[in-house]
């Protein structure tokens, strides 16, 4: 038989929860060979155990390199198990080689460790980080359909069935894609909601943002990848740019990854348009003249099950969360209540399904993507 693309060496990448991807990621971290710079930024909360949570930034490369490559995990939280394993697999693979000249990764693991370690989307403040980089709070951006959904998206009054039925009409009236971004688009009103992009800069964007500044990402060729997962066919991973199709951003990214870059604003992707991205942050800082370095921000997002199992999954987390019933005395979820494990269970297996063949796809394609960035911005 075959030798097999990827060993169970490499799926070894793969941890159990927060706290052992972290652990997995400074050890291999302290085994590279080539010099880096490590910062932990510590963040709010803790995980169930108690321990602390931070956002671990690593630069490999010279100080002053022309090109970058930024690998983000953990946007939403309970997403990190894939991203981290593509970063601590990188890691791995930089211990045998070598970086081009000139050039410089900048690693940043768990942007939400809380999310990451309480099995939820959201953040220690229920915000959704990838809704949360808006232009103004005051005021914020509006979204009618969620506005006129909220009420069925969580029913308050326990008749999912009713609200169900409320859901099905609103999506038979006026279709598909606009329930999506009825839904997930973003909304500002409803801070215990889901895709809630909050009403104040979260700290993640404030670290994000200083890591822009500190840096000087401005001035460089950047290719950005935020690895996610839980929309799209199980395992495949969809390069998805939110660049605007006639903008340079959209002109790199097909450049650097071809044909199979999809697009939201035009329909090509099976994400829809949206409010408030992490994507805008690093938008703000590329292509920002004639001359200016090339760069591209895509998400590369993992496919488990069907967005209708995401959307469900999610309206009964945020309707379990708003319950006190499941919050311990200082306001954090009761890891033992029964009805928390089996939500937490449910959130795993839709944003993590954990199997071999789900793990060697995630990693397979993860290495495509990387390599794909670096020639384009060799090449650059």
């Amino acid at each position: 038989m075959l030798a097999p693309t990827l060993n169970n060496a490499s799926l070894q990448s793969f941890a159990e929860n927060y706290t052992d991807a972290r652990t997995r990621f400074l050890t291999i971290l302290q085994a590279l060979p080539t010099a880096y710079n490590h910062r932990a930024l510590p963040c709010i909360g803790q995980a169930p155990n108690g321990e602390s949570l931070y956002t671990d930034t690593v630069w490999i490369g010279p100080a002053d390199a022309s090109s970058v490559l930024v690998l983000i995990s953990a946007t939403h939280g309970v997403e990190g198990f894939a991203g981290s394993a593509i970063q601590i697999d990188l890691l791995q693979r930089l211990q045998v080689g070598n970086l081009p000249n000139n050039f410089a990764i900048l690693i940043i693991h768990a942007l939400n460790p809380w999310g990451f370690a309480w099995l939820r989307r959201c953040d220690h403040e229920g915000i959704d980080l990838n809704r949360n980089f808006i232009n103004s709070y005051a005021p914020p951006p509006s979204n009618s359909g969620y506005t006129e959904l909220a009420t069925a998206l969580i029913p308050t009054d326990g008749d999912w069935q009713s609200a169900n039925q409320r859901l099905s009409e609103f999506a038979a009236q006026h279709g598909q894609r606009a329930y999506e971004i009825a839904v997930s688009g973003g909304q500002y009103s409803d801070p215990a909601g889901m895709f809630f992009g909050g009403l104040h800069a979260s700290q993640a964007r404030h670290h994000i943002e200083a890591l822009i500044a500190e840096h000087q990402l401005s001035e460089r060729a950047l290719a950005v990848i935020d690895l996610h997962t839980g929309l799209g066919p199980f395992g495949y991973g969809e390069i998805i740019c939110d660049h605007p199709h006639n903008t340079r951003g959209a002109e790199v990214a097909a450049l650097w990854y071809g044909e199979a870059v999809t697009l939201p604003d035009i329909g090509s992707s099976s994400s829809v348009p949206k409010s408030g991205l992490l994507d805008y942050a690093w938008h703000a800082i590329m292509n920002t003249a004639p001359n200016a370095p090339a760069g591209c921000f895509v998400t590369l997002e993992f496919g488990t099950y069907p967005v209708d199992n995401l959307f469900n999954v999610l309206r009964h987390d945020h309707a379990l969360h708003a319950q006190r019933n499941i919050r311990s005395n200082n306001d954090t979820p009761d890891w033992q209540a029964r009805a928390a494990q089996a939500n937490t269970a449910n959130m795993r297996r839709h944003f993590y399904p954990g199997t071999q063949a789900w793990q060697a796809m995630v990693l397979f394609q993860g290495r495509q993507t990387i390599d794909m960035a670096i020639r384009g911005l060799v090449r650059e």
